[in-house]
């Protein structure tokens, strides 16, 4: 079946469509680009040069796709059978920087979601059956893993990434180089290897349009969770005592759903890329002329 081509569509003559392609009004696919079988391209998207969207994928309308990024191939799952149909959906006005990736599901009518808003830099990765939400900022090389869930407004810095599975909450962010293999709760910062929590993002939060009386109710969540020496079920317990801003129940919620348990705080003790953490665990011995002092050049 022949591409069905909107009148105000832009198809370079260079460019591959397969069979029950449907291309909307407004899109544009450069040179060179390869759309397969089973594509659905909304209104106004731009399919850049030498990009690639995999077969059965959907785009919204106003995405961006740049050259050598690749929207809906195949999941890199070892026990994948290609004849599967699985999908990709994607929402409205995401950009995918160049080289990034998408994956599609990884069993009969599983999918992968993404929704608004999103901006995805150079190489970075979204593995097959992880959902994202809206308003979400992954970094060059940031990576997700099969089955994560990625909350609004996550910002995750250059290189990082968790194990598959893991869920992060809303405004949550994660700082470059950092990794997790747990869960990452909403409205916080984390950074190390593994990720530790290590305090409230203010400025996301601030940024969100979050009321100065549940920062404040956040901050004291915080404490509780991390600071106190409370159990997490003491700590929550307190939280829905004391706390009554709507952000404080999502942040209750997302940990009692969690099942891989969540990012411990930062006095634990870890392998962190922190300098002056780095400096307080690990004593090195000073340089010695002898009588204790660092010996003098020649």
């Amino acid at each position: 079946m022949a591409p069905e081509i909107h009148p105000q569509a832009e198809v370079h003559p260079t460019a591959v469509l397969g069979k029950r392609v449907r291309v909307g009004a407004g899109t544009r696919v450069g040179a060179h680009a390869v759309i397969e079988d089973d594509v659905v391209l909304g209104e106004r998207n731009v399919i850049w040069p030498t990009a690639f969207v995999g077969r059965y994928t959907t785009l919204g309308d106003e995405n961006q796709v740049h050259p050598g990024a690749v929207i809906g191939h195949l999941p890199q799952d070892l026990s994948f059978d290609p004849s599967w149909v699985s999908f990709t959906r994607i929402g409205h006005r995401n950009t995918f920087r160049e080289h990034s990736q998408v994956h599609r599901g990884s069993r009969e009518g599983a999918e992968t979601v993404i929704g608004d808003d999103n901006l995805f830099m150079a190489l970075t990765h979204v593995a097959h059956d992880c959902v994202v939400g809206n308003r979400v900022v992954l970094v060059n090389q940031a990576s997700l893993p099969g089955h994560c869930q990625v909350a609004d407004r996550v910002l995750m810095s250059g290189f990082t990434g968790i194990h598959q599975f893991c869920r992060i909450g809303r405004l949550a962010m994660i700082s470059a180089l950092s990794v997790s293999n747990k869960d990452l709760p909403p409205f916080f910062v984390y950074g190390g290897r593994p990720a530790l929590a290590e305090g409230v993002n203010r400025v996301g939060l601030r940024r969100a349009g979050v009321s100065r009386e549940a920062r404040a109710e956040i901050k004291t969540a915080y404490r509780l969770l991390y600071a106190s020496g409370l159990t997490i079920p003491e700590a929550l317990e307190r939280m829905e005592a004391e706390l009554r801003s709507p952000e404080v129940a999502e942040l209750v919620d997302f940990v009692r759903k969690s099942k891989r348990g969540i990012a411990f705080g930062s006095k634990a003790a870890a392998d962190t890329l922190s300098t002056k953490r780095h400096r307080a665990e690990v004593r090195l011995p000073r340089p010695s002329g002898g009588d204790g002092r660092a010996p003098r050049a020649p």
